[in-house]
């Protein structure tokens, strides 16, 4: 049922502009082309994961910034039909996805690279925007273990939003 109420949401996702305010308020400048770049149903859910997390009493800046931007390499590239047929493959044959994903950015597989790899992908590219190292280790699921509470919330707001 999960899988279905995330298929709804990507298909009616919307960002109203007044959200975009906390996007504001937590990344630093260098980092919003990241979040505005990012197809709406990946700004919906970063929004939606860091609303969690703030909800949660979280007011962690890096934590923040990592749940807004943790799926900004996926870009347009990862289209609905990638994400549904890969989270089907992971369950049917995860090695048949493996094989499929090639890390050159102008094949067909490249698409199924960016699903297997985003967050590895995403930490790189907040790192490049300016955010810092832990930030990225958050978004690549690497935390430090004094961080790992933090971490911990992160991937509940993760799969809950």
């Amino acid at each position: 049922m999960h899988r279905v109420a995330q298929f709804v949401g990507h298909l009616t996702a919307r960002v109203a502009p007044g959200e975009e305010e906390l996007v504001r308020r937590i990344l630093p400048a260098s980092a919003w082309a990241v979040f505005d770049a990012m197809p709406v149903a990946d700004r919906r859910h970063g929004l939606d994961v860091a609303q969690h997390l703030i909800a949660a009493g979280i007011d962690d800046r890096e934590v923040l910034a990592a749940a807004l931007v943790h799926d900004g390499a996926k870009g347009r590239r990862l289209r609905l039909w990638h994400r549904v047929g890969g989270v089907l493959a992971e369950a049917v044959s995860p090695r048949l996805l493996a094989r499929l994903a090639s890390p050159d950015p102008g094949s067909r597989g490249y698409p199924w690279y960016l699903y297997l790899h985003h967050d590895r992908l995403s930490a790189e590219l907040a790192r490049a925007s300016g955010l810092s190292e832990r930030t990225a280790s958050f978004i690549a699921g690497a935390a430090a273990p004094a961080d790992a509470g933090l971490a911990a919330a992160l991937r509940r707001a993760d799969d809950v939003s």
